[in-house]
């Protein structure tokens, strides 16, 4: 297997390590790719304002996420100065018939052979640099360093010519941070912006139970999996456009949207634990069901931290099962996360079109649906489901 490690502070993580990380994997043909902050770097201190190890770890999770990669812990456990050779030799450990590649910048690599045991360093794996096309003779001197090392250290090279490059640097990220994140918004993924925000990190300082709509999003989108991305989003979109159409509140259906699954990622445990600390009542059949839980928690979450109000609060708590004479944005919540774009488990084409010509009969036809696909599936159904539909089919008719 070709392995990629990639090493720094990433403080913060950008655009900058990733579209680099990205070159690295296309034009290496890796099949893993790692993340791995440092702990302590042996050439640069890290300021006083650096976020604690493991904010950084979870920053650079949220990165390799995205990238189809994963973060390590390696240099934040290890005492002392993080230094590149012992980080590869715990690795080589985990997988000795794999191939390493470590992928580093220009500046890193043209000084490679002032590096701890740089000789070492190159018997483990393919030194790995980026380059681009800058006119200042930086290539010349990347192939001059190639040569050298190969002759002196036996290194085997890579020079990685970037399709772009990203001109911005962690330094001036967290000088803009602290002066509104403008900056910000365009050079750091969504969810690792979100992530900031939501950590209050780089002095950001914002106030999570006042966050205008936009941070708000960055927020959620920071507490998914990167694949839950775009059913969250496209649930927003769908959301705001069936409250357009039936007199709803735009702005609210967009925030119940954002937060309706902004738990769905905890482990059972974790809910409980939610549950227990904001006493939460939870009924046999969500016990029973983990999958019911996030509905609960995500719920008490927007109360408890984005201090939503009560009809965003209660839209999001009733988004899975539905229940009996729902409210207005209760049902488009429920309808908007069964039927958002991304959503292809069955033929939703009619469900979709009813949901703007007659709203109760798509939340009948949508709990009608969701009931019939649990049980073909063998799956439990919570009561309150069946409660929902019969109270729509009593209703119409």
């Amino acid at each position: 297997m070709r392995i990629g490690i990639y090493g720094g502070t990433f403080n913060p993580i950008h655009v900058g390590h990733m579209e680099a990380a990205k070159a690295a994997v296309k034009k290496l043909r890796l099949e893993k790719l790692y993340l791995i902050p440092t702990g302590l770097p042996p050439h640069k201190a890290l300021g006083t304002d650096a976020p604690p190890a493991g904010k950084r770890l979870e920053m650079a999770a949220l990165a390799a996420e995205e990238l189809g990669g994963e973060a390590l812990d390696l240099e934040l456990r290890r005492e002392g100065k993080s230094y590149t050779l012992d980080t590869l030799r715990e690795l080589k450990k985990r997988f000795p018939k794999d191939r390493l590649f470590l992928l580093m910048g220009t500046d890193m690599f043209l000084s490679f052979q002032d590096w701890r045991e740089p000789k070492k360093i190159a018997k483990l794996a393919t030194l790995c640099a980026f380059s681009r096309e800058s006119g200042d003779g930086t290539d010349e001197r990347l192939a001059a360093q190639k040569k050298y090392l190969k002759k002196n250290l036996g290194a085997d090279v890579e020079l990685l010519s970037l399709p772009q490059v990203v001109e911005i640097s962690s330094t001036q990220l967290r000088q803009d941070l602290a002066q509104g994140g403008k900056l910000a918004k365009e050079y750091l993924s969504p969810a690792v912006y979100g992530y900031i925000l939501r950590e209050g990190l780089y002095g950001t300082g914002a106030d999570l139970k006042r966050l205008p709509l936009e941070d708000l999003r960055y927020v959620a989108l920071s507490m998914l999996k990167f694949s839950r991305i775009p059913h969250v989003l496209g649930t927003e979109q769908t959301a705001a456009a069936l409250a357009l159409r039936w007199g709803g509140d735009e702005t609210a259906a967009r925030r119940a949207a954002l937060l309706h699954d902004c738990t769905k990622k905890l482990e059972r445990e974790q809910h409980l634990a939610l549950c227990r600390q904001y006493s939460v009542p939870l009924d046999q059949e969500e016990l029973r069901e983990g999958k019911l839980l996030h509905a609960l928690t995500g719920a008490v979450t927007a109360r408890e931290v984005f201090g939503e109000s009560g009809e965003v609060v209660s839209a999001i708590r009733w988004h899975t099962t539905g229940k009996p004479d729902m409210t207005l944005l209760e049902k488009i919540i429920y309808l908007a996360d069964y039927i958002e774009p991304t959503r292809s488990f069955c033929d939703l084409t009619a469900l979709r079109a009813l949901a703007f010509e007659d709203l109760d009969r798509a939340m009948l036809l949508g709990l009608t649906m969701a009931v019939a696909d649990l049980r073909e599936n063998g799956m439990a159904v919570h009561s309150n489901s069946v409660y929902a539909r019969d109270y729509l089919k009593g209703k119409l008719t």
